[in-house]
């Protein structure tokens, strides 16, 4: 299993003060007090001292950065965190970074492909998992009817597919 989670990319610097601009892949950077940068392939624990949003991305203060050229030398770097300062997943959750790569297999033991990718469903109750599948994909709605067991260990899903999917 990966060890650390990708939170965010710094896109830029805002203001003088050493606050950045951060895109991020999480829906709450604010559950977290530290975070680890990676520059030069190095991960460098940061203490958050505040965020705030704009325009669809956090302006984010770490504790250390003061100034905008300390600021600007983390311009493209990516926010981590460890696995293990996330949050317990509830039954039946997953992390997205451990279902890509499974191997995908019918209720009747059938190969069908691998998981390549997880569309969050705007607005829906479900995501859609992505199977390539012979050079097509295949949609797969992530709801209790289809989707029979996944198993993270065994890098394996059991589905079982309903009229229509195929």
């Amino acid at each position: 299993m990966q060890e650390y989670f990708e939170v965010g990319q710094i896109v830029n610097t805002s203001g003088l003060k050493g606050l950045v601009k951060v895109n991020l892949f999480t829906d709450d950077i604010e559950k977290f007090d530290k975070v680890l940068i990676e520059k030069n392939k190095q991960l460098i624990e940061y203490e958050i001292e505040g965020v705030r949003y704009h325009k669809n991305q956090a302006l984010i203060k770490f504790k250390g950065i003061d100034d905008i050229d300390k600021a600007e030398t983390f311009r493209n770097c990516y926010i981590k965190v460890k696995r293990c300062w996330e949050e317990e997943l509830p039954e039946d959750t997953y992390y997205i970074v451990d279902l890509i790569g499974l191997e995908v297999f019918s209720d009747e033991n059938e190969k069908l492909g691998v998981l390549k990718e997880v569309y969050p469903v705007p607005g829906g109750n479900n995501d859609v998992y992505v199977v390539e599948t012979n050079g097509k994909d295949l949609l797969l709605p992530a709801i209790g009817d289809v989707i029979k067991k996944i198993d993270i260990p065994n890098k394996k899903m059991i589905v079982h597919l309903i009229d229509g999917l195929m």
